[in-house]
């Protein structure tokens, strides 16, 4: 009997979260958005995330990837576990997440997958994104999300007005920015402000005051040709922190799936952060 897998083996959505270039352009993204939701609190209540936001990272991408490259059975347990995480949270603090919190980050995940493989490949056509939609509808369904969109069309819809009502600077914006610089260092940091302005949606753009124009955006195409000349190594060395080193390496994986290392080893005490 096939194997029945939970994202097909030729999806758009493997070949996207299966780059280390897209999925670090997703997280560029993300981490500026989730600095803005005015669920952000949340984030702080183990924290977690700003006493680690690599390791988060990292974290996140183990339990997406243990979802994206895995059978059906395998992935709806990785859901599950992150749906238990979030009510052991919620429990823990005596209230619960609003659901119009959970919908923003299944959003953001939509989001910058499209956006990042635009940014770095080509556009996507609108069975693509369609495809990208579906798959993480799938992933809110199992974890009873309520009142999610129903096709690309409804979420587009849907994701402008969360991106009006949810997001503000706050403390919380300024602190995770300096959590980030922190644990960076000066010059990875500044790449991830280039890497945050050339990915993100203008609202988001706005409220952090980024320039429209990303430093970045003039060497994707010297890049991809870098990339393609297999030299993107180099570049890669100079910019990542020794310590993630590794974790950055199981990033890249075959487009069927080969050598996806589901489960790094800052996964291991995952927390509330996996997906909010």
């Amino acid at each position: 009997m096939e194997t029945e897998y939970f994202v097909k083996k030729d999806s758009i959505v493997r070949q996207i979260w299966g780059n280390s270039d897209n999925i670090l352009f997703i997280f560029a993204g993300a981490s500026a958005e989730f600095a803005l939701n005015k669920a952000v609190d949340w984030l702080y209540f183990t924290g977690k995330l700003p006493a680690d936001p690599l390791g988060r990272l990292f974290s996140t991408v183990s339990y997406a990837r243990s979802i994206i490259f895995s059978d059906r059975e395998t992935a709806l347990k990785a859901i599950d576990t992150i749906a238990a995480i979030h009510a052991g949270v919620e429990a823990k603090r005596g209230m619960g997440i609003p659901d119009w919190a959970y919908r923003d980050v299944l959003f953001m995940l939509i989001d910058y997958s499209v956006r990042s493989f635009e940014v770095l490949e080509r556009k996507l056509s609108d069975a693509e994104r369609q495809e990208v939609f579906d798959v993480f509808y799938r992933v809110g369904d199992r974890m009873g999300l309520k009142g999610l969109p129903q096709t690309f069309g409804e979420w587009e819809d849907m994701r402008a007005g969360h991106m009006e009502e949810d997001m503000q600077r706050s403390i919380y914006t300024d602190d995770l920015f300096r959590q980030y610089r922190k644990h960076l260092g000066v010059m990875r940091y500044r790449i991830l402000l280039e890497a945050q302005s050339l990915v993100v949606p203008n609202k988001v753009r706005g409220l952090l005051g980024f320039r429209r124009m990303s430093l970045l955006r003039p060497f994707v195409g010297s890049y991809k040709l870098i990339k393609y000349l297999k030299g993107d190594w180099i570049i890669k060395a100079i910019i990542q922190p020794a310590k993630y080193k590794n974790d950055l390496k199981a990033l890249d994986v075959g487009p069927k799936g080969r050598r996806c290392p589901f489960h790094f080893k800052r996964s291991e005490n995952a927390h509330s952060t996996h997906l909010l």
